[in-house]
């Protein structure tokens, strides 16, 4: 059984800092005399299931080793079905998760075979099934505020939306017309897949237009 320690850190979008996290993880494994292996950064929300960085980490990890986050919700904020999809990927390749804000996770630092150790793993995933149905809500939740501000703006005749940055959008098109990969332009424009996501939808939405 390999007993190494991955960091995920999970941010939403590229203005936020993954980084902010890296702080109180290692303070975490310092205090418990562990060292980290290994770092993922990911600019993706939690409520999408397919992530590059978090499944290039379900890949490379093997039996024992553990998944460390600063909170659940960096892991999850996924609905139901997918949140059980993921949990059967972590437990298929016998991951531990270990996330500061669980404190009953922090035992699978040091796991044994005992009766109390199965029963600590029984309500460590009652704990973070609970942690990650809060998070989809809180995601749900903030998501509808959004949606009802936006509305209301709207009728007031305020909202103007975010401007379309068509000089990035241009590059984009002009990537994906040439099959670049997502992953390449993500890393060569510095943009969202969220923004990749639409100007492809463009391009689906409109097939005879003149592609530069």
């Amino acid at each position: 059984m390999s007993n190494r320690v991955f960091a995920y850190l999970r941010a939403s979008t590229k203005e936020q800092d993954t980084l902010r996290a890296k702080e109180p993880l290692l303070h975490f494994a310092n205090e418990r005399q562990f060292q980290i292996d290994g770092w993922f950064q990911e600019h993706e929300s939690g409520a999408m299931f397919t992530r590059p960085e978090l499944f290039r980490l379900l890949e490379l990890a093997k039996p024992g080793d553990i998944l460390l986050v600063e909170q659940v919700d960096r892991l999850s904020r996924l609905d139901t079905p997918d949140w059980e999809r993921l949990k059967m990927l972590i437990k298929g390749k016998e991951l531990r998760v270990v996330a500061l804000d669980l404190p009953t996770s922090w035992a699978m630092l040091t796991p044994s075979a005992g009766f109390q150790d199965r029963m600590l793993a029984a309500i460590n995933d009652m704990m973070l099934d609970m942690l990650a149905a809060i998070a989809r809500k809180d995601y749900e939740d903030r998501r509808r505020r959004q949606a009802e501000g936006i509305a209301k703006a709207k009728q007031a005749g305020r909202y103007k939306g975010r401007p379309v940055d068509t000089a990035l959008h241009d590059r984009v098109r002009l990537a994906l017309n040439n099959q670049w990969s997502w992953s390449q332009i993500e890393a060569n424009f510095k943009c969202s897949r969220a923004t990749i996501a639409k100007v492809a939808k463009e391009i689906r939405a409109a097939p005879d237009a003149i592609q530069q």
